[in-house]
């Protein structure tokens, strides 16, 4: 099996921690699954065009970018971190709409 199958089987934070053979905190993990994915398939796209066709290496830097995605909510949250654009959207905005431009 290829090192892309492999990666495909993977659905939840602790199977790629355990595919990667990472250590991990399962109560970190358990709070910031989908923050943790999410920085890690951002920082893939980041890192796609420097990537080696070498399937070890390929595998040697997919490992290093998920115990960065695994650390950055170790030291810190996902409200500070802010993966994700509901986090970043700021305060509601609001609309003024005159009575009179409501058509019927």
């Amino acid at each position: 099996m290829s090192f892309e199958e492999e990666m495909e089987d993977l659905e939840s934070a602790e199977d790629f921690l355990q595919y990667f053979e990472l250590d991990y905190e399962p109560s970190v993990v358990h709070v910031n699954r989908l923050h943790i994915l999410q920085r890690f398939h951002n920082y893939l796209q980041k890192a796609s065009e420097g990537m080696p066709e070498n399937e070890q290496a390929k595998r040697a830097i997919y490992s290093k970018l998920l115990e960065r995605a695994y650390q950055d909510f170790v030291e810190s949250d996902a409200q500070t971190e802010k993966v994700f654009k509901v986090f970043s959207m700021g305060e509601p905005q609001s609309a003024f709409v005159a009575l009179g431009d409501i058509k019927v």
